[in-house]
């Protein structure tokens, strides 16, 4: 594969990037790859630091959640304009950066993956034990897991979105239908889209925005464009729509969970916990407040956030670890054993379900929990540094490279992440020490 080159257009793409495939321009469905790649994004951890953020300063913070998605959509639209203008993956464009990316993306990955397996499965087992009782958290999460494992590995990518999509659907009704009960205040929510930093609130600013739909899954976009087959130039217009449709429901569902915060919890002086367990804290004062069916419908909302994150790892990241081993071996990642349903996405399917289950049981090793830390931060800044280089080189068709407002976007991104990245490992190296 050449470096720096443009790649070879098999479909119709002459060397200037100029698209001369003749098929009718795709239409745009608003179930696509942005939906899974947004959907996926959004978890537990997420909900629950814009709802202490929105807790403790009200509205004051509502512009860094609309900074997170419009950051995402850079770098999820960098992803996907790589894809379609070079037609070859995300890490192949990695690849050709170095070997470099092999060390510090093997194993951020396999460490990445044990350590997120748990905590996925954990958090859609909390939903389930609060919503059916029964089996203990863990064992929950171990079905969760399965399922999960099941539906990726005997699914089409067809079914996984439609899944995806119904999770979407529930997210959305329980969080817009907890903050309509709220009765937000228009003209506060008018002013928290000034930016101002409240005094001690930097962390809640990085966390808001950082976490605003998702970090290594970003990149997993092109996998998917790839399973709906958009995988050229020609899909460039609707991807785009895509990705922006997609992030706006997601901003959407983030500002809604904010107004929770602040109406419910800020202006009663109501506490939650950090961590899954503070869903489970709101959903007790939407019932006291609302009565039990509306706490039930949010523990309904709250599984689907936490069950789309799930299949969505278990579906986008094992394509990347297939492609990943395609590179790193030396084989042809175009190899049924390097794609979905193959020898190394199934293994790494597995990888996620199986060895964490005693995390479940026994707790979480500390040094893996810090080695997952460290790695994870510098995911972000890598990815935006990556793109940065990839789409301003000859290995991008000229007239799908950056643009200066793209350039400025991806810098800033860079900027946000790198200082989200120091304050993360600062965090995860005093929690062991």
């Amino acid at each position: 594969m050449p470096s720096s080159s443009t790649p070879s257009d098999p479909h119709g793409s002459g060397p200037s990037g100029t698209t001369t495939d003749d098929r009718p321009a795709p239409r745009w469905h608003l179930v696509g790859p942005g939906l899974v790649v947004a959907a996926t994004g959004v978890g537990g951890a997420d909900l629950v630091a814009t709802l202490l953020a929105g807790s403790r300063y009200g509205y004051a913070l509502l512009w860094t959640a609309v900074l997170g998605c419009v950051l995402k959509v850079v770098l999820v639209e960098g992803a996907g304009r790589w894809s379609l203008a070079t037609r070859s993956t995300i890490y192949e464009g990695w690849s050709s950066l170095g070997r470099w990316t092999h060390w510090y993306f093997g194993p951020y990955i396999v460490i990445w993956g044990f350590v997120y397996g748990a905590a996925a499965m954990a958090g859609t087992g909390l939903a389930l034990y609060s919503l059916l009782g029964g089996l203990s958290v863990a064992w929950w999460g171990v079905v969760s897991g399965l399922l999960g494992a099941g539906l990726v590995l005997l699914g089409r990518y067809s079914v996984f979105e439609k899944v995806c999509s119904v999770l979407v659907l529930l997210m959305f009704v329980s969080m817009v239908g907890a903050a309509a009960l709220t009765v937000p205040n228009l003209p506060d929510m008018a002013g928290g889209l000034v930016p101002v930093v409240p005094d001690g609130g930097l962390v809640y600013v990085l966390g808001v925005a950082g976490g605003v739909g998702g970090t290594i899954t970003l990149a997993a976009y092109g996998y998917w464009l790839r399973e709906k087959g958009w995988d050229s130039p020609r899909h460039m217009r609707v991807m785009r729509i895509d990705n922006a449709m997609a992030y706006a429901i997601t901003g959407v569902f983030v500002v809604s969970t904010l107004i929770v915060g602040a109406e419910l919890l800020y202006s009663a002086g109501i506490a939650v916990s950090s961590g899954d367990q503070g869903l489970l804290d709101l959903s007790d004062v939407l019932a006291d407040r609302y009565g039990t069916a509306a706490g039930t419908v949010f523990l309904v909302g709250f599984w689907a956030a936490a069950m789309s994150s799930l299949v969505g790892v278990w579906n986008g990241v094992s394509l990347m670890f297939a492609d990943f081993v395609g590179h790193v071996s030396g084989g042809d990642p175009d190899e049924p054993r390097y794609r979905l349903g193959g020898r190394w996405y199934t293994a790494y399917v597995l990888w996620l379900t199986l060895p964490p289950v005693p995390m479940l049981f026994l707790g979480e090793p500390v040094y893996l929990i810090l080695a997952y830390g460290v790695l994870g931060a510098f995911f972000m800044p890598f990815l935006s540094v990556t793109l940065l280089w990839l789409l301003n080189t000859d290995r991008v068709p000229r007239q799908w490279r950056n643009k200066p407002p793209s350039n400025v976007a991806l810098v800033v991104c860079t900027v946000v992440f790198a200082w989200l990245a120091v304050t993360q490992v600062y965090d995860a190296v005093a929690g062991v020490f």
